[in-house]
């Protein structure tokens, strides 16, 4: 039996996750609060109005110091602490002090790239790395599958899912493609795989490169780690809920 085995929402896309134990779905929206902020930086037009690709944020994939982020969003939504083995403890509100933000991660990010500029705010569907608003899924078989070709243990934190199951095969979730999945009282429906960025060779706890999974990943043929679903009926999930194929 394919079960929910952790929970992760990114309140402020790139800048840390935090882990859940339930989580209430919406039909046509992601994850509550996931990637709800999102640093633009200073060569960016994206101001908040509509949903904007990655290319105009500070991420990981250019900083990748941004990996070794833990957040934590207070019930009200409205304050957001963040943790960095670099940084001291940081608590702020993302809607009105995002000087404050800017002014703490500026030394994690390489100074020959675009640099953090303004915390911008989309509510609802959040600036998920898609078009639509997404959830992701990922396999934890297919993490160890991973890891045993890096030859060293991983923290699947590298991948930044929204939901983690293990179906005890690797990559089993990529056939499921075009279909509906069941979990909890929620259902999604499974849209594409998500191809992976140079974001995971860092090591969550660090904010180091220290792994080639680009690398790793294209010895099986694909770039690709997880799935991105939408949530077509609305419910609650919670760790330990079944995973069901339709």
């Amino acid at each position: 039996m394919t079960t929910v085995t952790q929970l992760f929402r990114h309140p402020l896309k790139s800048h840390g996750r935090e882990e859940l134990r339930t989580v209430a779905l919406t039909a046509g929206q992601s994850m509550p609060f996931d990637r709800q902020w999102a640093v633009a930086h200073d060569r960016s037009k994206a101001d908040g109005t509509e949903w904007a690709q990655c290319v105009n944020f500070s991420i990981g994939t250019k900083a990748p110091k941004l990996a070794a982020i833990d957040a934590r969003l207070d019930p009200d939504g409205e304050t957001l602490h963040l943790t960095h083995p670099e940084r001291p403890d940081l608590s702020f509100r993302p809607n009105t002090q995002g000087d404050r933000l800017i002014d703490w991660v500026q030394p994690l990010v390489p100074q020959n790239r675009a640099m953090p500029d303004r915390v911008l705010r989309l509510a609802g569907r959040g600036f998920t790395d898609t078009d639509f608003p997404s959830v992701s899924l990922c396999n934890l078989a297919s993490h160890r599958a991973v890891e045993g070709k890096a030859g060293t243990d991983l923290s699947n934190l590298r991948w930044r899912g929204n939901i983690w199951f293990d179906s005890g095969l690797p990559w089993e979730e990529l056939d499921w493609i075009g279909k509906e999945i069941a979990i909890g009282g929620a259902v999604l429906g499974v849209r594409e795989p998500i191809r992976r960025c140079l974001h995971t060779a860092a090591n969550p706890a660090t904010g180091e490169r220290d792994v080639d999974t680009l690398g790793i990943l294209n010895t099986w043929d694909h770039q690709d780690f997880g799935i991105y679903a939408e949530v077509i009926r609305s419910g609650p999930v919670a760790v330990g809920d079944r995973v069901e194929v339709a």
